[in-house]
């Protein structure tokens, strides 16, 4: 099977899950082409069956803001024209949708039907796609779709409660490659970052409002008030600078490291003994599955995809939205005892081998070709 992905090129959970996707089916023989305005964080290098197309956007001094959709669009029909694609799989509504189904049209036009597969993944649904401004076209966008996919049960739960859909909406969660996560180096180097006798908590993500990043800091506090500890923070983003500064007020600068972006994920991941994910919102919570997968226990909310992922009690605990202190408690309950860190730590393992990319894959794999068997039908 050609087919085609759209997804943003980012550190972000969608462009992760995309990346990965496509590098799955190109190792079951399939042909994969992306189609982005730059190089997937996570596509590393190409191989035979898996291509990259980039998009190019002109600029031009009539237009206020580029536009991308229109050049995806084009972008998609030359490429399924000069390559034969069969199918395309979009991930997020807009504006990825909605320039595939002006691409569908404009090559029916020549007699080419291509059938589109749109994965919602969070905020294309619960930010953007709720603004009234984009409202109808995401709507659109969905309904427009031959099938679609999202990665939570509630973010399907969402996206039935707003939008007015008509395509039935198949639920495949994220995933995970637990064979990456099998560390095939016997010293991590946990000396670099910590001593033996100091606990390692991580968080990991794009530094939003909605990470809730000021209950990272004081969770960790908490933590620290109890047991020699460091706080490694992962990523970049708006609520950087204002966390350093709480930081700072709070007097535990030296025992917090700021990260940046890394791409040695797993080896962070290693040497962490807790990851704290206190979002006010998460479609699924795929940061804390990749920790799971690494034996890291998980302290997080209970909103949003998170309760699918990460098990009350086993893989870690669940808390109301900026209950810091049920949050902070839990953290230390885990902590306190390393013979209840290790069987958390197991546990959190166990848990996200329901996740794993082999299980996952021939999902998308049956959406697929129930899209492919729809549109020759209806040819």
């Amino acid at each position: 099977m050609r087919v085609g992905i759209v997804c943003y090129p980012t550190f972000g959970g969608s462009g992760v899950v995309a990346t990965e996707l496509g590098l799955e089916l190109s190792k079951k023989g399939h042909e994969i082409h992306f189609i982005t305005y730059n190089l997937p964080v996570r596509l590393g290098l190409l191989n035979k069956n898996v291509h990259f197309h980039e998009v190019h956007v002109p600029e031009y001094p009539l237009f206020h803001y580029q536009p991308y959709e229109l050049a995806l669009s084009s972008k998609i029909v030359d490429m399924v024209k000069l390559h034969g694609i069969e199918l395309l799989h979009v991930h997020y509504a807009i504006p990825h949708a909605y320039a595939a189904y002006m691409a569908k049209q404009m090559l029916k036009e020549e007699g080419i039907h291509l059938p589109i597969v749109t994965t919602l993944h969070g905020t294309d649904i619960t930010l953007v796609g709720s603004h009234p401004f984009y409202k109808p076209a995401v709507t659109f966008s969905i309904n427009k779709s031959d099938a679609v996919t999202s990665v939570s049960r509630d973010l399907k739960a969402h996206t039935l409660r707003i939008f007015n859909t008509k395509n039935e909406i198949d639920v495949i969660p994220n995933f995970i490659d637990l064979e990456r996560h099998k560390h095939g180096f016997t010293d991590c180097q946990r000396v670099l970052m910590a001593e033996d006798h100091e606990r390692i908590i991580t968080h990991i993500s794009n530094f939003r409002e909605v990470k809730q990043i000021p209950d990272v800091i004081k969770i960790f506090n908490n933590i620290q008030k109890v047991m020699p500890a460091k706080l490694m923070m992962v990523g970049e983003g708006p609520e950087k600078e204002k966390a350093e500064n709480l930081c700072d007020k709070l007097g535990i600068s030296e025992q917090v490291v700021f990260l940046g972006n890394s791409n040695e994920i797993d080896k962070i991941l290693c040497f962490s003994d807790l990851f704290l994910l206190p979002s006010r919102s998460e479609s699924f919570g795929l940061a804390a599955l990749e920790a799971m997968a690494s034996g890291v226990p998980v302290i997080s909310t209970n909103t949003g995809g998170l309760p699918e992922v990460n098990k009350q009690g086993f893989s870690g605990f669940l808390s109301d939205v900026n209950d810091v202190e049920d949050m902070s408690e839990n953290a230390i309950k885990i902590l306190s005892d390393l013979n209840n860190l290790e069987k958390f730590k197991q546990n959190a393992k166990k848990q996200a081998q329901q996740f794993d990319i082999h299980k996952i894959v021939p999902m998308y794999e049956r959406v697929y070709k129930k899209a492919l068997d729809y549109v020759t039908a209806i040819k």
